[in-house]
């Protein structure tokens, strides 16, 4: 029964490791049982690359060509890029040309992504779009008793559910006349609506898309006028929603 007890997890108190002494804080933290692992999986992950690493120079083609052996070359024992052969075969007018190029590419984005919401705008109108003030129709009736008997359907000369559109709702008349293939069908009415706003999150998303456009070409905009101009003062940080703004000296034109 005593070796039950002895074994028994509830019976047992928590063992803790010993905390640094003050009198030995001079020697530096005392290393705990978790410091320990962690120096001991980082030395055992730094061997296993390296066995990694050995054995893949060993397995390596010695006739093999790399270009890492015409752009890099060695220095005190590691490999660094050349970056004078990049210095040499890009100057400073073909960097700027490039950065120009990549600023005209980012405006025939925008370009493109603002004329598809501009058809987007004109085919949807923006009719009931989220967020969108809905217009006020106003009647106008002559008594009390009028306004508690007032009937809208029979007001605006349509069916009751036809009521809530406010594009295309045809009068009784018209209902009579000329057949309107899902004009009274419930289903084909919130089959339509689903599609509208679909486009109305596709539009959401370009305008979204164009906005962010805007603001990298800015930016790019900005990076190169710091190139041709030196002396300029820096009014405004860059953020995510704008870029940079710098003041340059004016200069006299001759």
């Amino acid at each position: 029964m005593a070796t039950f007890r002895k074994a028994l997890k509830s019976k047992q108190r928590n063992h803790h490791e010993r905390s640094q002494l003050g009198s030995r804080n001079f020697l530096g933290l005392l290393e705990k049982k978790k410091d320990y692992k962690l120096r001991a999986n980082d030395y055992h992950k730094k061997q296993n690359l390296l066995s990694a690493l050995r054995k893949k120079a060993l397995d390596r083609n010695p006739d093999e060509f790399y270009f890492k052996m015409i752009s890099s070359k060695m220095e005190d024992g590691e490999h660094r890029a050349n970056k004078a052969s990049w210095d040499e075969e890009v100057t400073e007018e073909q960097r700027k040309m490039m950065r120009t190029q990549d600023i005209k590419y980012v405006e025939m984005k925008r370009v493109s992504d603002t004329k598809k919401i501009e058809r987007l705008k004109a085919e949807l109108h923006l009719l009931d779009a989220k967020g969108k003030e809905k217009n006020k129709h106003t009647f106008f009736v002559d008594s009390k008793k009028e306004v508690q008997e007032f009937d809208l359907a029979e007001r605006l000369n349509t069916v009751p559910e036809l009521v809530g559109r406010v594009y295309n709702r045809p009068t009784l008349d018209t209902l009579k006349t000329k057949r309107i293939q899902g004009a009274t069908d419930t289903r084909t009415i919130k089959k339509l609506a689903r599609q509208r706003g679909h486009q109305y999150t596709i539009l959401t998303q370009r305008i979204e898309r164009e906005r962010k456009l805007f603001v990298i070409s800015q930016k790019l905009q900005t990076r190169k006028e710091i190139q041709d101009k030196t002396k300029k003062v820096k009014m405004s940080n860059e953020t995510k929603e704008s870029a940079a703004v710098y003041k340059f000296e004016s200069k006299r034109k001759r």
